[in-house]
């Protein structure tokens, strides 16, 4: 059995992050208002479903061709890239790749927005946010939303991009087939109504497109500036191909691997629910969310390499925020060695 959709009034952030697949429940008022509001909930869980819709059966075959399109576009401009190589356009891809999957996916989207697994200062959280938009994931409230769902449900009936539904599916077919909810602020905060009642964040998810187009802006006119007389427009193009248009498909296929890689290939050191696993090379491309297993069995573990030689880049980048007194509350799992098991499970 799949376990139960969270309703609106037990949404709170640190709901969705204790264990991937453990339900809320809910309190009993007094009878006979008791069996009144149980049924009211029960009400809500059922039109959440109905209204989000998540998961392969529920999109009908049907393509988001906006969506299609711009990822169309963004990988013929990465395959252009490969043409115009120099150090100084791959500098601007391996700064902006950090910034935007590191710095802004794995830190902030993911350990921060949806686990809750440290804190910082809210400008921060604003700026580590605003780079997590650079990747072309949505905004906020969408990613974190439909992340907390994939946590509720994972593998399960109601995941958004289970492989047990397709392994391109998982991948990339759940993108650009059915339902777009990027712009349904009010149906996806029922997933985060922490973020939904944050006016910043509110802003970052209207307009996530912003700093993408800012920072591409930015790079054509570097690349122009650092180019060689009578190569202006071949320096500035090629930059933006390359510190844009490269490292933002790159990236997708980055996260994208998360979904679908890793849960079909790798180790598991503890006996969840579903089908996550733990793959190094996936860690690699995405500074420690390959560690899939680890993260699914303690999710509001800050820290997802749970052991030296599992490299984790986006935890050590918790780490030096945390020395400069600008993390607190990080959260690191805590489990026995000798018998690994999720968190919650005794």
């Amino acid at each position: 059995m799949s376990p139960t959709l969270l309703t609106p009034e037990a949404t709170a952030a640190e709901s969705f992050t204790q264990t991937s697949t453990a339900t809320l429940p809910i309190a009993t008022p007094a009878l006979p208002e008791g069996r009144a509001a149980l049924r009211r909930a029960a009400e809500v869980a059922r039109q959440i479903k109905q209204d989000l819709r998540m998961g392969r059966e529920h999109q009908q075959g049907r393509i988001n061709w906006i969506t299609a399109v711009v990822m169309s576009l963004f990988h013929v401009g990465a395959i252009a890239a490969l043409f115009c190589f120099s150090w100084k356009n791959f500098a601007v891809f391996a700064v902006m790749y950090f910034f935007a999957i590191n710095v802004g996916i794995g830190m902030s989207y993911h350990r921060l927005l949806t686990h809750r697994g440290y804190r910082v200062p809210k400008w921060l959280e604003y700026f580590i946010t605003a780079c997590g938009t650079m990747a072309l994931e949505g905004g906020p409230i969408f990613w974190v939303a439909t992340h907390r769902v994939h946590h509720q449900n994972s593998d399960h009936d109601g995941d958004p991009h289970t492989p047990r539904d397709g392994t391109w599916w998982s991948h990339a077919g759940w993108i650009i087939s059915g339902r777009a909810l990027h712009s349904e602020t009010a149906l996806l905060g029922r997933y985060a109504p922490d973020l939904t009642r944050d006016k910043g964040h509110v802003w970052l998810s209207k307009y996530h497109w912003l700093p993408l187009a800012v920072t591409g802006i930015a790079q054509l006119i570097l690349g122009a500036a650092l180019a060689p007389a009578g190569h202006i427009v071949y320096g500035a193009v090629s930059m933006v191909l390359w510190g844009t248009f490269l490292r933002v498909t790159l990236g997708l296929h980055a996260t994208w691997l998360v979904n679908s890689a890793t849960h079909l290939f790798g180790s598991r050191r503890f006996e969840t629910k579903d089908d996550s696993r733990n793959s190094w090379w996936v860690a690699l491309l995405t500074g420690g969310e390959g560690w899939h297993n680890n993260h699914h069995a303690h999710p509001v573990s800050a820290r997802h390499g749970l052991t030296w030689y599992e490299f984790d880049i986006n935890y050590y980048g918790i780490w030096v925020m945390e020395k400069f007194g600008l993390a607190q509350k990080v959260v690191i799992a805590k489990f026995d060695k000798a018998n690994p098991k999720p968190a919650g499970v005794l």
